[in-house]
């Protein structure tokens, strides 16, 4: 089944099986799930992910990162840009997710980075998601 946002589906599945409590959870890979991946992972909301080599279609297991006592590091995520309605900010208008607590992951013209990278790059982009 072909899906249309792919990275809806993604945050959605992250969002499941971080308020499920499991240690990892795994969706079929892109190049841009894995940036998407990878900005997570740099902010430190994930312990880490690994792409696997299966067939018909590459596999992105994205393993969740937990505090003391089961504390959930990510609070909460949000699809920003849809397919129905981009949303583009330039350098000086990037938000700040909770007053610069969260981290907006933004689709630059330099590759997928957070809010803070791509305001101190100067370059604006596609608001992709909210994570606090």
């Amino acid at each position: 089944m072909k899906i249309t946002d792919p990275i809806s589906d993604m945050l959605t599945r992250i969002r499941n099986a971080n308020s499920a409590n499991k240690q990892a959870v795994s969706m079929p890979s892109s190049k841009v799930l894995v940036e998407v991946a990878r900005v997570m992972c740099e902010e430190g909301y994930i312990s880490g992910y690994d792409v696997e080599d299966t067939k018909p279609q590459k596999t992105l297991t994205i393993t969740l990162k937990y505090g003391n006592r089961g504390a959930k590091t990510i609070k909460g995520i949000r699809r920003i840009s849809k397919p129905g309605l981009r949303i583009y900010r330039s350098a000086a208008d990037l938000p700040r997710v909770l007053g610069g607590l969260g981290t907006a992951i933004v689709s630059t013209s330099k590759g997928m980075m957070c809010d803070r990278d791509a305001r101190k790059a100067g370059v604006g982009g596609e608001i992709i998601a909210y994570l606090w």
